[in-house]
């Protein structure tokens, strides 16, 4: 969470800074869940990836010709059972992106996204041999890095508010370690506001 905290910083920094010669910037928040392709059940020490609540948090800051840049986070909301097996885990996936916002219609846009990040899935137990942080416990973790895509619907309900359903691709390099596969698909809707002209 860290790292999450030290992203999200950053990127407000840059995108505050930004905004002033961007078009318009957005802040997001949602859920969803996560789809992969393989077994129903674990094989071999991996498991698919797949199922449960992840909550999203994203920004983005859009510049002219409705071409920009966002951030996006994701987690599992609740620890999950790993198999089965009692191994408690959580799944956190980060994304860097170029945007493109083309308009519809005076209501309705798209968003479309393409970029690259990482995915940490942490393992947590009490062990001291654990990297241990306060509040969040002690874990180790697996990390990935990630190209993804992404498609989302948006549609302003009122004024600069607007809802966004929602679906990201994520190609994981050299997941199979830990889950079945490398391929992952999040669907799920967000909420946001527009700061700037919509």
């Amino acid at each position: 969470m860290r790292k999450f905290a030290f992203f999200a910083t950053v990127f407000a920094f840059f995108a505050l800074g930004s905004l002033a010669s961007a078009q318009q910037g957005d802040a997001m928040f949602g859920f969803g869940t996560v789809m992969s392709p393989g077994a129903a059940g674990c094989n071999f020490f991996t498991c698919p990836e797949k199922g449960g609540l992840y909550p999203n948090i994203s920004g983005d800051v859009i510049f002219h010709h409705r071409i920009g840049v966002g951030f996006d986070a994701v987690w599992r909301g609740g620890v999950g059972d790993f198999g089965g097996t009692g191994q408690p885990y959580r799944p956190i996936l980060y994304d860097f992106n170029a945007v493109y916002q083309p308009r519809i219609a005076k209501r309705v846009g798209l968003d479309l996204m393409g970029g690259i990040g990482w995915q940490s899935t942490r393992f947590y137990s009490y062990n001291n041999s654990f990297s241990c942080v306060y509040g969040f416990g002690c874990y180790t973790s697996s990390n990935h890095f990630l190209v993804d895509v992404g498609a989302g619907l948006r549609y302003y309900v009122f004024g600069h508010l607007f809802i966004r359903p929602e679906a990201h691709y994520y190609n994981i390099l050299n997941n199979t370690d830990v889950f079945s596969s490398g391929n992952v698909v999040r669907v799920g809707a967000s909420i946001g506001y527009t700061i700037g002209p919509d």
